[in-house]
């Protein structure tokens, strides 16, 4: 079953710019929803497509995971959110998975997808990003079906929060952070402070403190408050060295 939740008042059959691919509910709001907020800000068309409803966590249940996920969607100021209730924690990289996958991003047409890192503790982190690279590929075959037209994203990058790596580069979200954190915590039934699993679950403020520490360390790196850092398997094009971002000195 695949869920379509639409945000914006007009024009949502326009192509999104961009599209982040995640495993659950909650992850891009961890992960890139800084980022997302800040490519609303800048008017580019964002959304995000959740690849399960986290129907194995320990607290929650599908349902309430999805309405949450709405809530957390205006948040973030998204065009489009959708659902395609994978099984979590049981993600496979079938080939009935990535056609259904290439058909949606043939529809939705975006010119960047953003992925989860390609290594991580949770299977399901890196088996969406193995998933979301491969249909991207296949969306661009003209002979995939006969009834969308081909399309390839022109980018894909990776959301590497999470991975002991070296950044490709780091997106500044000061003016975001604040934000993205009210996104994350519209997930009531993971963060609320519910007895459930209280052992396993840090509170809320302990939650807070961990990611803005992460955020800074990132945000460090390029001279402002919070950062979220990203890789890209290409190297990167620079026209004008007069003009890069970050000093060295």
């Amino acid at each position: 079953m695949f869920q379509q939740l639409n945000y914006a008042s007009a024009g949502n059959d326009r192509p999104l710019d961009i599209l982040a691919i995640a495993a659950h509910p909650d992850d891009v709001e961890q992960t890139c929803g800084g980022t997302l907020i800040r490519m609303a800000e800048m008017g580019y068309r964002t959304g995000v497509l959740d690849l399960t409803a986290g129907d194995m966590g320990t607290r929650g249940t599908p349902e309430i995971r999805i309405r949450e996920s709405e809530t957390a969607a205006l948040k973030l100021q998204l065009a489009w959110r959708g659902n395609t209730h994978l099984p979590d924690a049981r993600l496979e990289n079938t080939i009935s998975v990535r056609m259904s996958l290439a058909g949606e991003i043939r529809n939705l047409r975006p010119r960047v997808v953003i992925l989860p890192y390609w290594e991580g503790r949770h299977p399901d982190h890196y088996r969406a990003g193995e998933i979301g690279y491969e249909s991207c590929f296949l969306a661009g075959l003209r002979k995939l079906d006969d009834e969308t037209e081909p399309h390839r994203p022109s980018k894909i990058i990776y959301s590497s929060m999470y991975a002991n790596v070296t950044p490709s580069f780091v997106v500044d979200i000061a003016s975001q952070f604040e934000r993205r954190m009210e996104a994350l915590f519209a997930y009531e039934s993971q963060y609320g402070g519910a007895e459930q699993a209280s052992d396993l679950f840090p509170q809320q403020g302990e939650i807070r403190d961990r990611l803005a520490g992460v955020a800074r360390f990132y945000g460090n790196l390029i001279g402002v408050k919070y950062g979220e850092p990203f890789v890209v398997k290409e190297m990167l094009r620079v026209d004008d060295i007069t003009a890069m971002g970050v000093r060295s000195l």
